[in-house]
């Protein structure tokens, strides 16, 4: 590897304009290409920053030398991005979720672990100082054993966000709905505060945007760990006004901690720290409610935990040590999605060790409730 490592973005959408941001603030990395499959979308992102070379495909970034790449494609396409690129021996961050589905996942794990190439997942939302608060709590047992969560997302996305991109809202391209593309960073951080979930009972449905997507926009469940531990999950993007999200974590000591993220995209705070001796509480909402969030403003608000999850990844390509997520750990919240999906079909909860990861796309139709 060179002395200055060489990146490639594959997808021009609008979260690749993060990676391209992060990496550039970084000594010694340079954004060398990007890849899209239309051509002139990759010229014009490419020449709007400098970037020396626009290509279609991940042989031309391979022939071109890059050490690493990002993945910024549509969620079913992840696989094959990231296969074809641990084949060619390049390490690879790839956006959320992992896959589609964990039998498309569990095949790039794979295939990184056999080329010996590292794979990170992007939750950005682990570097939020108040998540990494609540998980250094629980690791210092100052809650004892987690025993009760929940995760609120009440977000808000408009048809103009659906009507901005075709493939958004389907089952072929986007693999779900709320849960998939906004709830799972949040499902994310529940379930690396209260541990390795294994039963899922839930219901979702499409009760807004019927007219307009294929997936649900609300969602609910109750998620079993294999602790015992016991925590709920709701989520829509139908709230208006945008709410922002919540997760809340009560332990055996009694202890109760919470992350609020409000207005959505800036950084989550504890606004609930009842821990004995440590005691605060306070409100986001005291000033007032601040409407509904172009998605763009959102994504431009994460950049600084996106510049600290690229800049993880950086080291430990440089390194050879993990990288904050792995693709072994992004496949648990996935499954969590995917035991939603099956419980709200057939009505009965899901063992996820006894849950098949080769899910059909009938899951819900998009005018019923379920």
């Amino acid at each position: 590897m060179s002395a200055t490592l060489r990146i490639g973005i594959v997808g021009c959408g609008n979260i690749s304009d993060n990676h391209f941001q992060a990496y550039a603030a970084l000594p010694n990395v340079e954004v060398v290409a990007v890849c899209d499959i239309d051509p002139e979308r990759a010229r014009v992102f490419a020449d709007a920053r400098g970037i020396p070379h626009a290509v279609s495909s991940v042989a031309e970034l391979a022939a071109l030398g890059v050490d690493a790449l990002s993945v910024c494609t549509p969620h079913p396409t992840h696989e094959a991005v990231v296969r074809e690129a641990a084949a060619c021996g390049i390490h690879i961050l790839c956006e959320k979720p992992i896959a589609a589905d964990s039998a498309a996942a569990a095949r790039m794990v794979e295939a990184a672990h056999a080329n010996d190439v590292t794979l990170g997942i992007v939750f950005q939302k682990r570097f939020w100082e108040g998540a990494r608060k609540i998980r250094a709590a629980i690791d210092e047992g100052r809650l004892g054993t987690p025993m009760l969560g929940h995760c609120r997302v009440l977000l808000h996305r408009g048809r103009d966000y659906y009507d901005a991109a075709a493939w958004r809202g389907t089952w072929a391209a986007d693999g779900g709905g709320v849960l998939m593309t906004q709830a799972i960073h949040y499902i994310d951080l529940l379930q690396w505060f209260m541990g390795e979930p294994v039963e899922v009972s839930a219901k979702a449905g499409t009760f807004v945007y019927g007219d307009a997507i294929e997936v649900e926009d609300t969602a609910a469940a109750l998620i079993t760990f294999a602790s015992g531990a016991i925590a709920t999950l709701s989520a829509t993007v139908a709230a208006s006004p945008n709410l922002g999200t919540a997760i809340t974590v009560t332990g055996t000591t009694g202890a109760t901690v919470s992350l609020t993220e409000y207005p959505e995209g800036t950084d989550a705070v504890n606004d609930l720290w009842a821990v004995q001796g440590e005691e605060r509480a306070g409100s986001l909402f005291e000033h007032g409610l601040s409407g509904d969030i172009p998605v763009e403003e959102v994504n431009a608000r994460l950049m600084p935990m996106h510049r600290q999850q690229v800049a993880d990844f950086v080291t430990a390509v440089r390194t050879g040590g993990s990288p904050a997520v792995t693709g072994e750990e992004a496949l648990a919240s996935l499954r969590i999605v995917e035991a939603v999906y099956e419980s709200a079909r057939t009505g009965r909860p899901v063992r996820l060790a006894e849950h098949s990861t080769s899910r059909a796309l009938a899951h819900l139709p998009a005018t019923v409730i379920v």
